[in-house]
């Protein structure tokens, strides 16, 4: 796997696979390129930036979710 980030674009671009593109499908704050097979190649992530920050807080709220239920 191959990551890449643009930061004049904010686009972060996980390569999964070196299989050759067939179509895209654009879901949310990403676009998943596919092989004729369906399986997954590329996925851009757009602003990438804010997706990142998002999933940081709500991995950070689940960590205190579950200290607290530890705690109690």
């Amino acid at each position: 796997m191959r990551i890449s980030y643009n930061r004049e674009d904010d686009v972060l671009v996980l390569e999964v696979s070196e299989e050759g593109i067939d179509y895209a499908e654009e879901v949310g704050p990403m676009i998943i390129h596919f092989t004729k097979e369906g399986r997954p190649v590329l996925v851009e992530i757009l602003d990438a930036s804010d997706f990142l920050a998002e999933i940081t807080k709500a991995s950070v709220r689940a960590q205190d979710s579950k200290l607290a239920e530890v705690l109690i």
